[in-house]
């Protein structure tokens, strides 16, 4: 599950608040053509307004826009929630930690996203402009592919609009793991128009992925703790980016261009599949609503809140709950019995 890095990740609460269940998916795929639609025409309009211009009255200009964005978004009407007594902060940030890593099928495929969107990006932002400089022969044609990436991105995004799938294990998984497809393309110095069919079937199957991530994410995380428990998710995701960016020139220099890429494709590829191992993945649905899983991670943390510390390791969610944190094919069948 590659993340889109320019979500915020309150986001996700505000489209669940101000958006009814049964539309969600819409609006979540219509949240991602408007971002990706901006991302291809507004940086050609930037380029266009910055020759005419200057780069002066192109920033201002920029920063005029979000103050109109922070205007339209204070007229979303959201309704009223109970008050809450705010707690001390570390013990805030611990409770929201306790509710991400009760999820074993959150946290799991943060982990995958931590492998694949630092080898995803390195490849595409650093190493894609070399490769079209040593192998297409200049800049031009790499251009044309990065285009054909992100207006695939538009595509994936309107496929969603229109399809809402039911394997979500299998779509999340399997779209996420077709990044590796243009990296396989580079390694086997196929032809530019395959690579740009190889990327632009990357692009609208990762749109596609991550419409349907957002989704689940959305129904099976308890309102209150969604954009909290939504930043631990991204922090995970992009922590190893800094380092992966640092590693990236010597791995390319020792191992050279070509089998770097090779690498890179085979880890994306096992590390999108390798969830579907685990019955939690495979098992995800969101026949099971957020508020009905938030009812038993919160009947477990009260009753472990008061039992004694010896006794509270008995009844953690790890085995009061196995709907969220099952570890293995007998909590599977254990939960299907009961």
């Amino acid at each position: 599950m590659a993340p889109d890095r320019r979500d915020c990740p309150a986001a996700g609460g505000v489209v669940v608040e101000a958006v009814p269940k049964e539309m969600r998916h819409g609006a979540n795929a219509l949240l991602k053509i408007g971002q990706n639609t901006v991302n291809v025409g507004g940086q050609a309009l930037g380029g266009v307004l910055v020759a005419v211009a200057g780069p002066a009255w192109v920033i201002g200009g920029d920063a005029l826009t979000f103050a109109a964005a922070a205007v339209w978004c204070a007229k979303i009407k959201l309704a009223p929630g109970r008050m809450t007594v705010r707690e001390r902060f570390v013990s805030d940030l611990r409770e929201r930690w306790y509710g991400f890593w009760s999820r074993t099928w959150l946290w799991i495929m943060v982990v995958q996203s931590s492998v694949i969107v630092p080898i995803r990006l390195v490849r595409y932002q650093l190493q894609g402009p070399v490769y079209g400089q040593r192998i297409l022969g200049g800049s031009g044609p790499w251009g044309v592919i990065a285009s054909g990436f992100t207006g695939s991105l538009i595509a994936g995004a309107a496929l969603a609009l229109m399809w809402k799938p039911q394997s979500f294990d299998l779509v999340v998984c399997l779209g996420t793991g077709s990044m590796a497809l243009p990296l396989a393309a580079m390694t086997l110095d196929l032809p530019i128009l395959v690579l740009i069919g190889a990327t632009a079937a990357a692009g609208s199957s990762l749109a596609v992925s991550m419409t349907t991530w957002a989704g689940l994410v959305q129904e099976r995380t308890p309102k209150n703790q969604l954009s909290r428990i939504t930043s631990y998710s991204t922090l995970g995701q992009i922590l190893p980016v800094p380092i992966s960016h640092l590693a990236a020139g010597p791995a390319a220099e020792l191992l050279g261009v070509r089998v770097d890429l090779a690498m890179a494709a085979m880890v994306i590829a096992m590390a999108a599949v390798s969830p579907l191992l685990l019955c939690q993945i495979r098992e995800l649905s969101q026949a099971v609503t957020g508020e009905s899983v938030d009812a038993e991670l919160t009947s477990a943390s009260r009753g472990r809140r008061r039992l004694p510390r010896a006794a509270a390791s008995d009844t953690s969610p790890s085995r009061m709950v196995p709907i969220a944190t099952g570890l293995g094919p007998s909590l599977c069948r254990w939960r299907q019995m009961a």
